[in-house]
């Protein structure tokens, strides 16, 4: 914050994978503080033509859409005092586009917002195109982190073996949000924050740079990937005002949702972040100076996240969250509907919360993972233990509640967080904030007490960053 004026604003942005998040910080006595904050579910998803049902893919025009009505009904008095932005976004995936033809400016009611030209949709982390028998045919990496499907790298590889002509349309490539940046500030190459960079898969952590030798020789298309700098540094100055925020805003090197998240709220290395949105992670910090191994454990559930100022963070990131509600929630739905019934997704969900509230206990085992786990992709769901008494619509949805809460620690055990010295554990993610049920899972399952975040926010974490 140093030579920032006093009147100056932070805007952080976060391009999530159902919505875009912005918020304005103003500095305040004791720090900054959240003057404004906007959210626009995208609406995105796509089908994708090659990769078919495996495939997930967003539409990125309908993301820059959501981005600008969030922008838009932001005070423009306060985008015009917008001095720095920071970028945060969904790891993992990859957007392709023409770096001469990746936008154009066009004038709105707000001012200059740019739309994308020639871009590519955004192959999204969910994607499942890359199976286990397909990473197992590419080249091993140098890298602390065991490549996964949709891994950035790994799509590129899919690509190049299954559709080649679609990779010569594109001379660019980045995540989303290495795609505003780049467009904010014009840059003639992107650029990439090494957490961005580490989720992408052939990157090494220790030395700041891409596997470029090994990806040479299997003939992957080097010239795709971004260049790479740390967190927390500028990646350029816009170069036209924008909604509003003046030409030259300072903008940050766009940076991961997850880690920005844990930034927002993390003040103590004897903290643990447990944060339940669309998945789910429980987080701690390893020890300052703390190396990951140079070659990952595939059958470890943990994953060792760059943070800020070389820090690790220790992740157990799971696949199944919020969207294990969800997608029990739309079978009830299908089901109602089979039956000649309709009820609306907002109210099931409502009506079973209020079930399982009902019931303070539940003999059902629910192992949840649905998506499968990236350490074990094989292992799907499976409900065990069943008797007739616990067959109620609360029964199954506070088994299914404990399921999820129970993954996650089986993934980082309580014994471990013990020995890390952690003391308590905050508790943040759109999933947990609206479903009580998950909470009393939470409490109920870690010996630690639990502070639920307020303000625990990918873009409030981006902003902080600046």
């Amino acid at each position: 914050a140093a030579g920032r004026p006093d009147a100056a604003c932070v805007l952080g942005i976060d391009l999530g994978t159902t919505s875009v998040k912005a918020a304005l910080l103003v500095g305040a006595e004791r720090g900054q503080v959240v003057a404004e904050s906007c959210s626009r579910e995208t609406q995105a998803h796509t089908s994708s033509l090659e990769a078919g049902p495996q495939g997930m893919e967003q539409n990125v025009r309908r993301i820059i859409r959501a981005l600008n009505e969030c922008l838009a009904a932001l005070p423009r008095q306060q985008l015009q005092r917008v001095s720095h932005i920071g970028i945060s976004g969904q790891m993992h995936g990859i957007v392709f586009w023409k770096k001469d033809k990746g936008c154009k400016w066009t004038e709105c009611g707000t001012g200059p917002t740019f739309e994308p030209e020639e871009v590519s949709h955004l192959i999204t982390w969910q994607d499942g195109r890359c199976s286990p028998t397909f990473l197992s045919s590419l080249p091993l990496p140098q890298a602390h982190i065991s490549l996964a499907t949709g891994f950035g790298c790994a799509t590129v590889y899919w690509y190049l073996k299954k559709s080649p002509d679609f990779l010569k349309s594109y001379d660019a490539a980045g995540t989303i949000h290495d795609y505003v940046v780049a467009m904010l500030c014009d840059l003639k190459k992107p650029l990439m924050s090494v957490q961005n960079a580490a989720s992408w898969g052939y990157f090494n952590s220790r030395n700041k740079s891409w596997n470029t030798d090994i990806l040479k020789k299997s003939g992957f298309p080097v010239h795709l990937l971004p260049e790479v700098g740390d967190p927390g540094s500028i990646a350029g100055r816009t170069i036209s005002a924008w909604h509003g925020i003046p030409k030259g805003a300072k903008v940050g090197i766009a940076l991961g949702d997850f880690q920005c998240s844990v930034y927002s709220c993390l003040t103590e290395r004897t903290d643990a972040v447990l944060n339940i949105g669309t998945s789910a992670q429980l987080t701690i910090s390893m020890p300052q100076g703390f190396q990951p191994p140079e070659t990952p454990d595939p059958s470890s559930a943990i994953t060792y996240f760059p943070y800020f100022n070389g820090d690790y963070l220790a992740v157990a990131a799971s696949l199944n969250g919020g969207n294990v509600l969800a997608t029990f929630v739309d079978m009830v739905a299908r089901w109602t509907e089979d039956l000649g019934l309709q009820v609306q997704e907002s109210a099931i969900y409502t009506k079973i919360i209020k079930a399982a509230l009902a019931q303070n206990d539940s003999k059902l085992s629910v192992h949840p993972t649905i998506f499968g786990e990236r350490h074990i992709p094989e292992q799907l769901a499976s409900v065990t233990n069943i008797a007739v008494s616990d067959l109620s619509l609360g029964h199954v949805t506070r088994a299914l509640c404990r399921g999820i809460v129970e993954n996650l620690c089986s993934m980082l055990p309580v014994q471990r967080l013990m020995e890390t010295g952690v003391r308590r554990i905050l508790g943040s993610g759109s999933a947990l904030a609206r479903n009580e049920v998950l909470r009393q899972e939470v409490e109920r399952i870690f010996p630690f007490p639990v502070v639920y975040g307020k303000d625990v926010d990918a873009a409030v974490g981006a902003a902080m960053v600046m």
